[in-house]
């Protein structure tokens, strides 16, 4: 599994917002005209003009009204690999990476903005373990989400600080390989838009873009996780046709409730993409009424999912066999590349 290393391609920073972006909004109409005519109707904009109008919105230029509509279009119409792939170059512009000192390992992402609510929330314990065997580990995501238990809760509870800086996101890094970015800390302007969901009621585009999000500088590898099947496709897809938003590379699997950790009752295909080729290093097996029942904490909520996880890392409780396989490929994966 030799990869090559890609220089980091992170665009230089988008300009401040001015008071004359303010009084005057970006023009949204001919953009809106061409995605906004339903299922059937709509088309997809060129890449050039995918990534104009997603900075003006990354920006605060695009007034609220026509921003509202530019959202539900795309959630109505979905992006295609070449929208996604402008919009993540124009995602990347919006932010300073995070830069890691080169190592035995390629730093990992894990992007974390859906919690759990069936099952208890392993995202910390997966972060943990990487770290412990030597891989640098950035957890990116939301602090909280009503009804969920995210791995902001959690990582608090296990006393590790939230970072309140791109200094904080570092120095975690460097001292303790881990470390926990809230997405407002992370990148400013993407955690605007996501906020936008409490308003409207729906996902929109900037929740796809955060999951396949490359923080880094070097690259680093990157967990992505899908929950729908089409979304395999359409993110193979992307990744598979368009280097520069694959750069890095990308452990795909199906998530756990939206998370990217491995599910402990059964065991999903996982592909790492990587230079234009899609491999499948672990295919999907079906779950069995026979496989052994695995030891979880009964109860959900953040307190005992971090006090279990605890007892975990202390050797009192096994780590989950499907946990135990990820973290090996991972290992592998981070190590080879790196």
């Amino acid at each position: 599994m030799a990869g090559r290393f890609i220089a980091a391609r992170h665009p230089a920073p988008l300009r401040p917002m001015t008071n004359a972006d303010i009084a005057n909004p970006f023009p949204c109409a001919r953009f809106i005209k061409e995605i906004g005519r339903g299922p059937n109707g709509a088309r997809a904009l060129t890449a050039d003009d995918t990534r104009t109008l997603y900075t003006a919105m990354l920006d605060g230029r695009v007034a609220e009204l026509e921003l509202g509509a530019v959202l539900l279009a795309y959630r109505v119409k979905g992006e295609t690999a070449d929208e996604l792939a402008a919009m993540l170059a124009g995602a990347h512009a919006s932010f300073e990476p995070v830069h890691v000192p080169h190592s035995t390992f390629r730093p990992v992402s894990i992007p974390s903005y859906n919690g759990a609510r069936k099952q208890p929330n392993l995202v910390p314990l997966l972060a943990l373990l990487l770290a412990r065997e030597g891989v640098p580990v950035l957890v990116h995501g939301v602090t909280e989400d009503p009804g969920r238990v995210t791995s902001a809760e959690i990582f608090t509870h296990l006393q590790l600080a939230h970072a309140r800086s791109h200094a904080d996101i570092e120095d975690g890094l460097a001292e303790q390989r881990v470390a926990f970015a809230p997405i407002n800390v992370l990148a400013p302007k993407l955690a605007r838009l996501l906020a936008l969901r409490q308003r409207m009621g729906v996902r929109n585009s900037t929740h796809t873009l955060v999951k396949i999000l490359q923080p880094f500088a070097p690259l680093g590898l990157r967990l992505v996780n899908y929950t729908h099947p089409p979304y395999r496709d359409s993110l193979t897809q992307l990744f598979n046709t368009h280097p520069d938003a694959a750069a890095g590379g990308a452990l795909l699997a199906r998530g756990t409730e939206g998370e990217a950790v491995a599910d402990t009752r059964r065991q999903v295909q996982i592909d790492w993409l990587h230079e234009g080729i899609c491999e499948t290093l672990v295919p999907h097996e079906r779950s069995s009424p026979d496989a052994p029942e695995v030891d979880l904490p009964e109860a959900k909520d953040a307190p005992t999912t971090a006090a279990w996880i605890a007892a975990v890392l202390r050797g009192e409780a096994p780590v989950p066999s499907a946990i135990e396989r990820q973290v090996a490929l991972i290992v592998d994966v981070a190590r080879t590349a790196a």
